[in-house]
């Protein structure tokens, strides 16, 4: 009887996707506690860019953001196009922590809201698009089919909170000052993107064979 063979790298990419999950889960809460670990405040900020200024919260911020884009430059995918927009997704991570929105100087917040904006898209391409392809000489499972499902919930949720940033900035302004809409829009789309990456590593949800 010949000895089973383990995969190491198939391992290495579950165990990845894990961890660009939990990036995402777990950056919202992490500025809180980080603020209130540097300023003995419980006072969320009008959005996670804000901590950059925050002592603990804004290393912690920073930190994340290069974990994710490594992560996303080392994920590989089933094809070219997975590995391609990955290596998108990890350029603007790192874009948006080396041009902090808090410099004051316009063309530094312009960078760093064209990054953000194209990183929300790339998480939103992973969950509409690339997570939900089948093989076609395949029928999907039972389970495949239940985590396109989250998948596409995920990519909605995120869709519907990129748009209520645009809104809340441009028409909701006193709203968004006084309840800290862009934080908690930018929390939810977060959480969302890392659900879904955890659903596709098949860690803990609908686990096929």
């Amino acid at each position: 009887m010949k000895p089973v063979k383990t995969n190491d790298q198939i391992i290495s990419y579950l165990t990845l996707r894990i961890l660009i999950g939990a990036v995402g889960v777990l950056l919202p809460f992490l500025m809180i506690i980080g603020k209130l670990i540097a300023n003995n405040s419980w006072q969320v900020e009008n959005s996670i860019s804000d901590y950059y200024d925050n002592g603990t919260a804004g290393d912690i911020l920073v930190g994340e953001l290069f974990v994710l884009g490594f992560f996303l430059f080392t994920y590989k995918g089933y094809s070219r196009t997975d590995d391609r927009i990955a290596d998108l997704g990890g350029t603007f991570a790192l874009g948006v922590a080396l041009f902090p929105d808090t410099t004051g100087k316009q063309w530094v917040s312009i960078v760093h809201l064209s990054c953000a904006l194209l990183l929300f898209t790339v998480f939103i391409i992973f969950s509409l698009w690339l997570f939900r392809k089948t093989d076609p000489s395949k029928a999907p499972t039972h389970n495949k089919e239940m985590r396109n499902r989250v998948y596409l919930v995920c990519g909605i949720i995120m869709i519907i909170a990129v748009v209520g940033l645009f809104v809340s900035m441009l028409w909701l302004q006193p709203y968004t000052n006084d309840y800290n809409l862009v934080f908690w829009l930018e929390s939810v789309a977060l959480i969302s993107f890392g659900f879904s990456w955890i659903t596709k590593s098949e860690y803990l949800f609908w686990k096929d064979r």
